[in-house]
């Protein structure tokens, strides 16, 4: 049998191949859309239709915080009993963290370009999480543990619907969920029978 001495033919490019390397080519358009409306700072074209979308969910996210802070605030100062003194003191550390979580979420809303809605009159009609003003030790880490698992959920289903839309707004969010689910965790301790 004869062996041929040709060349093996190489397959043309599959379709999939193809598109593969349209995905991955850079849109030069939004590079030269880049250039241009200087006033909107970090706010690129790629943003696309999500932006006041991801500000909304920003600014329902702050609200949530700030209820967080001011349940946690009451509670530091209203906490009695034996072992009140060592976790009313969690409690303004967790005061503070959400404190910081909520400066973290205003300032990415203006580096998106909007506004944070601190407005008193709607922060509980927006927040996820409630506020509490149980005066019962237990009942005082019931309430936030409960705060802190809807904390939980709702950044988790933030994460995942804001996914490559934004990430450094979904690399933020997973910032702050990480310090909530430790939250969550020493709460539940405090809870758990001794």
């Amino acid at each position: 049998m004869k062996q041929s001495s040709a060349a093996p033919r190489t397959a043309p490019p599959s379709r999939q191949a193809a598109a593969a390397r349209e995905r991955l080519a850079l849109d030069q358009a939004g590079i030269e859309a880049a250039k241009s409306d200087l006033q909107a700072g970090a706010v690129t074209p790629h943003f696309g239709p999500w932006r006041e979308e991801i500000i909304a969910l920003l600014n329902d996210a702050l609200a949530t915080e700030w209820i967080c802070v001011l349940r946690y605030k009451r509670h530091h100062f209203t906490a009695v009993g034996l072992a009140s003194p060592a976790i009313a003191n969690e409690f303004l550390v967790h005061a503070n963290d959400e404190a910081q979580h909520a400066d973290w979420l205003a300032r990415r809303i203006v580096q998106l370009g909007g506004e944070p809605d601190f407005n008193p009159d709607t922060l509980s009609q927006r927040s996820h999480a409630s506020y509490s003003a149980v005066r019962e030790l237990q009942a005082m880490i019931r309430a936030n543990l409960i705060a802190e698992r809807v904390a939980i959920e709702t950044y988790s289903q933030m994460i995942a619907l804001i996914g490559d839309k934004d990430p450094t707004t979904r690399r933020l969010i997973e910032a702050i969920l990480e310090q909530e689910q430790h939250h969550a965790e020493e709460l539940a301790d405090w809870l758990a029978p001794a």
